[in-house]
């Protein structure tokens, strides 16, 4: 057991799927997976395993921001021996093109976040998801026919920043979408040797349409879908 996750060895899946909103990983468990079982509720941080098509997975909240998922990530892949872990998230559109409720697998996560002083790098580093990972979400989305955007975004640690022109910025050099978890999971994914992938449902258009909260819980089912697929595949 750690700090914030309480489940014992061999309750938890070699992948795992990892919504920020705990209450959205419940809802995954329970619409789409089999013979489900709880493992973990410290702090509230919901952690769920069950089967899908038949072959094991679990699906654990991750909490808001870099270093939510940070801890998270970094226990389940060191302390419970996960191989994979893919974030399923929601994200603000930035490029011009995009619409409310479309999906965007991440091949990379630009950041303003500091998390990868930890590795005291002599130059920038580029969080980027597992080759793996992508081709097997890019496969998934066209097997269920489904449509998705390959593409940068940026991982941010500002919700609300006082830089009211910053986001038009990242938007210039081509960046899709704003979160905030993506580059500290891909960051520990390589130190430590793993694969991580994320995929995100477009919930608000920045400065323009927003999605209820309801709905960012429960209704980006083509995404989950998605990432269900691509990961038992």
């Amino acid at each position: 057991m750690t700090p914030h996750i309480n489940a014992k060895k061999g309750q938890i899946a070699e992948t795992v799927l990892m919504p920020g909103d705990p209450l959205r990983a419940k809802f995954i468990a329970e619409t789409f997976l089999t013979e489900v079982t709880k493992y973990n509720e410290v702090r509230g941080m919901l952690g769920f395993t069950g089967k899908y098509k038949g072959k094991e997975i679990s699906i654990q909240g991750s909490g808001m921001g870099a270093p939510s998922i940070g801890i998270y990530s970094y226990e389940l892949f060191k302390f419970y021996d996960v191989n994979t872990i893919i974030r399923v998230g929601t994200a603000g559109g930035m490029a011009r093109s995009l619409n409310l409720k479309d999906v965007i697998i991440a091949s990379g996560a630009s950041t303003n976040s500091n998390f990868a002083s930890q590795y005291n790098l002599p130059g920038t580093y580029s969080a980027v998801a597992s080759f793996e990972v992508i081709e097997s979400l890019v496969n998934a989305s066209k097997n269920l026919n489904k449509n998705y955007i390959v593409g940068n975004v940026l991982t941010s640690d500002i919700f609300y920043d006082a830089d009211e022109t910053a986001l038009e910025r990242w938007r210039k050099i081509g960046i899709l979408a704003v979160e905030m978890e993506a580059a500290a999971l891909f960051m520990n994914a390589a130190f430590l040797g793993k694969k991580a992938g994320t995929i995100l449902t477009i919930s608000d258009i920045i400065g323009g349409e927003v999605t209820s909260p309801e709905e960012r819980q429960t209704a980006f089912l083509d995404m989950m879908e998605i990432a269900l697929e691509g990961a038992t595949s």
